[in-house]
């Protein structure tokens, strides 16, 4: 992908900003992952589970990891469920791991992947089953012994090495049974593949055109068998960091799809993939560049780059933390996510990672960005196939008992959880001391993905106004339900609150100025719904819009945009 002067001027403009500001603009919806690894117990677990004393010290150290990732507002966790030809969970296709017994082909005592997914959702978290694709260990390791008894013609080894054969049409159809099963039988919110490519040790000369469609299959059929049994769970996959030589920049020869014939941005495209988290464990020219690249090839599907927080350690690369800090500041100018690895060394707080990430960047919740409905895939339903949006939550209360020194925030739902076919709906819950609460603003959030119908609060909380919206499994969320309606004060009069007949909006005269060229209207959730050239009449027509709450914005050509203010359709 070839970029014109303008992208390098947006390097270095973003990196004036980095420099310039101690914090970008905070973005409501943001993907912000660690990789959680098993293998060898690196980042869990630490112990073994062989007797019911040691099971629950094991499950307690989950518990203490995600509770301090839960404290820097980490929202998603991508758990290695996948190891070596061996897994974390009971499976009908391949041997335990022996991370969690300490003994390969043995049980625990219990589901350490249900156990996890738990914790995460109790905490707002999702979990993504991290699969190990193409590596299945060593030659003579205990999962590949037990592969190739049963699929030897699907086995390559390179060295001392096993890998599975990306050129066997069969590969595909085993690496997509796993996914299936894992999507099934668990209440998982994506598949991440990683090692979805070929091994860079692979000896055998490589069309680079039939090996790229060799790796796409496999892709091709995890998107399909896991999207037909959970259509709401998200397809991810790590590819190699830069996705291929830039005009001005080249990859040293090492990239997705020429050297590992990843076609990553293309399974955006395409929509076998809804996220790509690339390993982007590169700094200054090896990293900025490329970051756009991704971000110009997204597709408007979510990208969150890798960071490699590992070469922090003066064990490896003994980069300096403002190496991290201006990739971070740097990929949230771009609207992408933000991933570490691995879990370990940000809570070992290596070079002071994690308060950098807990106090200066993440210092506010994020939610996770809505998956697309388009899917090019036509025999794959779409997510307006599947079901309506969801509708906001009814009957809010706030109740107070003098014996205590809480309240608890309640309502109902739409929709009764759960559900058994999964569709449930999870709960944001905003707060802010002036009314209305902008939920579009992310400072005002203070729970996110609940799934009771209730919230326990500070007694003498600073936060007189509350907000609930609803989220369904595809991140799409409802307009928000109030507390209190309207604090005893007509719509009008309320502050930020335009006229609305439930046809007409009208405008605060004072507005109209040379800088406000058009309107923009935005759901409570910030995306966009319409446009409009301004009216000096400061009328505008608002009647095919469906009954809520809306977010009025003003529009210039130069891009600048303020917060004009809410307004509510009523019929």
């Amino acid at each position: 992908m070839k970029h014109t002067f303008l992208s390098i001027k947006r390097i270095v403009f973003s990196l004036l900003l980095c420099l310039a500001t101690p914090l970008l603009a905070i973005n409501k919806h943001e993907v912000r992952a660690v990789w959680l690894t098993t293998i060898g117990g690196l980042d869990w677990p630490h112990s073994y589970a062989q007797t019911a004393h040691s099971i629950e010290k094991q499950k307690n150290e989950l518990r203490s990891i995600l509770d301090r990732l839960q404290s820097a507002n980490i929202n998603t966790i991508l758990l290695q469920t996948r190891v070596r030809a061996t897994t974390i969970y009971p499976s009908d296709i391949e041997p335990w791991d022996g991370a969690m017994s300490g003994h390969p082909g043995q049980s625990p005592g219990y589901d350490p992947l249900a156990f996890a997914i738990d914790e995460c959702h109790r905490r707002g978290m999702e979990l993504h089953a991290w699969i190990v694709c193409i590596p299945i260990g060593k030659w003579n390791g205990y999962g590949c012994r037990q592969l190739r008894k049963r699929h030897p013609q699907i086995v390559r080894r390179i060295g001392e090495e096993a890998f599975l054969d990306p050129e066997n049409t069969a590969t595909a159809s085993y690496v997509s049974s796993i996914c299936e099963e894992v999507t099934r039988r668990y209440d998982i919110d994506g598949i991440h593949l990683d090692y979805i490519r070929y091994p860079e040790t692979w000896k055998a000369r490589i069309d680079l055109h039939k090996g790229r469609r060799n790796i796409t299959r496999i892709v091709e059929q995890v998107a399909e068998r896991t999207r037909r049994c959970k259509p709401w769970v998200k397809i991810s996959c790590s590819p190699i960091g830069k996705h291929d030589d830039l005009s001005r920049y080249s990859s040293n020869g090492w990239n997705a799809r020429t050297k590992v014939c990843q076609e990553a941005q293309d399974w955006l495209r395409r929509g076998l993939m809804d996220q790509l988290y690339p390993m982007m464990y590169f700094k200054d020219n090896h990293f900025f560049p490329f970051a756009i690249d991704w971000q110009e090839n997204s597709h408007g599907r979510t990208v969150v780059p890798g960071l490699g927080i590992y070469f922090l350690s003066p064990r490896e690369k003994d980069w300096s933390i403002d190496v991290i800090r201006r990739e971070l500041h740097y990929i949230r100018s771009l609207g992408l996510g933000q991933a570490f690895f691995r879990c370990k060394f940000l809570l070992d707080n290596i070079k002071g990672v994690f308060d950098v990430v807990k106090d200066e960047i993440n210092t506010y919740p994020a939610l996770i960005p809505p998956t697309l409905s388009e899917n090019a895939m036509q025999s794959i339903p779409t997510t307006a196939d599947i079901s309506p949006s969801p509708q906001a939550p009814t009957d809010i209360s706030l109740t107070a008992r003098a014996s205590s020194q809480s309240a608890t925030l309640s309502w109902s739902s739409a929709k009764a959880f759960p559900q058994s076919d999964g569709l449930y709906h999870l709960f944001n819950v905003y707060a802010s001391d002036t009314y209305p609460v902008d939920t579009s603003d992310p400072r005002c959030l203070i729970a996110t993905r609940l799934q009771a119908t209730s919230v326990t609060l500070p007694r003498q909380s600073r936060y007189r106004y509350y907000a609930v919206t609803s989220t369904d499994r595809y991140g799409r969320e409802s307009a928000p339900a109030f507390f209190p309606v309207n604090d005893g004060r007509p719509s009008a009069d309320i502050r930020g609150m335009l006229p609305c007949n439930g046809t007409t909006l009208t405008l605060p005269p004072n507005h109209g100025s040379a800088n406000l060229e058009y309107i923009a209207i935005e759901s409570v959730a910030g995306n966009l719904i319409t446009t409009s050239a301004y009216d000096e009449t400061g009328k505008t027509d608002v009647s095919r819009l469906d009954e809520g709450f809306y977010v009025v914005r003003s529009l210039n050509r130069r891009g600048q945009s303020h917060r004009l203010g809410f307004f509510i359709i009523r019929r």
